[in-house]
């Protein structure tokens, strides 16, 4: 079995001086966890926030990038650089995790498609394309006022040339209507790397029965999300009645303007054991979406994109990736196969992304 998590924001807490080498006790994310979570490969996401321009946004992609390289190089005794499938088989041969990069947000590109090209040529090999407002090629699905109803022209050029480039279509974050025009131009699969079910959690951010079997109609995966907002309505509402993230916010964004300082960190920290010690939905709330979209789509369209390292609480359960085989073992106890679960834990994203991925 190949184990792949398709969606963690650790690129972001590298640049919060994180070193994955150590494990680190508020870390979702790092080497000693990974190896324990049984982790073959997993996407570093580049999230730039939709407040950043899109030259502040591009350089801070390419920060991110840097610091991606420099900490596969610092650890290449245990990381590699995956590129296609065939290069992430044999670095689990060789013993190493591979690192897939994908784009979280398309600003960095603004409207141009060289810039696009570029980040494909430095690995990246998804786009997400659109975060938490309205950009150059879609609208969010959780901005208000939508500037395009859908792609905008350049986003239509934008698809037709990762489509040509071998680059994945990310749909998680954008719009209801992005997300038909996206399944109307793309003449390749396209993926959600880290959503859920809107059946079972009423969230813009899910998906409908209707987008998930359109998506699977075209070849595509959804990977589910760990995040308990999305997984579970009663949540969100324990979350805003706890008003946590109310000071959470000032508090992370004064960590991230200054990681290096102690009592900044520590503040974070305790922040964090604030939100875990909230009554979470368990982790087998993922496995509940996850049979909900096999239930829609088949269990050839079904896998997981955890959002670790991006969300600040994660369910009862499943505190950080070394937690990971805990999903495979309710499935087990749901009656799945070795041969399905395998499809879900990494080999239906890997066979999307050998039909899309040049091979190198």
């Amino acid at each position: 079995m190949f184990v792949l998590d398709s969606h963690c924001d650790t690129p972001s807490q590298i640049l919060r001086l994180r070193d994955l080498a150590a494990d680190n006790g508020h870390a979702q994310v790092d080497i000693p966890k990974l190896r324990k979570g049984g982790v073959d490969a997993s996407f570093f996401a580049l999230y730039t926030p939709a407040s950043l321009d899109s030259d502040a946004a591009c350089r801070r992609a390419l920060e991110l990038l840097a610091a991606v390289y420099d900490t596969i190089d610092a650890n290449s005794g245990s990381l590699a650089l995956a590129l296609t499938p065939s290069q992430a088989v044999r670095n689990k041969e060789k013993g190493l995790v591979s690192v897939f990069i994908g784009m979280e947000n398309g600003s960095p590109i603004g409207k141009s498609l060289p810039l696009l090209r570029q980040f494909y040529r430095m690995g990246v090999r998804y786009m997400t394309l659109t975060h938490s407002a309205d950009n150059e090629i879609c609208d969010s699905c959780t901005a208000g006022q939508k500037r395009w109803h859908g792609l905008s022209p350049f986003g239509m050029e934008v698809i037709a040339e990762m489509n040509r480039l071998g680059m994945l279509v990310d749909v998680s974050h954008i719009s209801d209507e992005s997300f038909y025009d996206v399944i109307r131009y793309s003449s390749k699969p396209v993926v959600a790397t880290h959503s859920c079910c809107r059946a079972l959690a009423d969230h813009p951010r899910n998906m409908t029965d209707d987008m998930i079997r359109a998506m699977a109609g075209k070849g595509g995966v959804i990977q589910i999300n760990f995040y308990p907002v999305f997984l579970d309505n009663g949540f969100a509402g324990i979350l805003r009645q706890s008003g946590i993230m109310e000071r959470g916010d000032r508090i992370e964004s004064e960590f991230i303007a200054d990681p290096s300082d102690p009592v900044k960190r520590s503040a974070w920290y305790a922040v964090q054991d604030e939100l875990q010690a909230l009554p979470r939905p368990s982790y087998k709330r993922i496995v509940d979406h996850i049979d909900h979209a096999v239930s829609v789509a088949g269990i050839d369209h079904v896998g997981i994109g955890s959002d670790f390292d991006g969300i600040e609480v994660t369910p009862d359960g499943m505190e950080d990736v070394s937690c990971l085989s805990k999903v495979f073992e309710e499935m087990r106890e749901r009656g799945y196969t070795e041969t399905e679960i395998g499809k879900v834990a990494g080999g239906n994203f890997l066979r999307v992304m050998s039909e899309i991925v040049v091979n190198q």
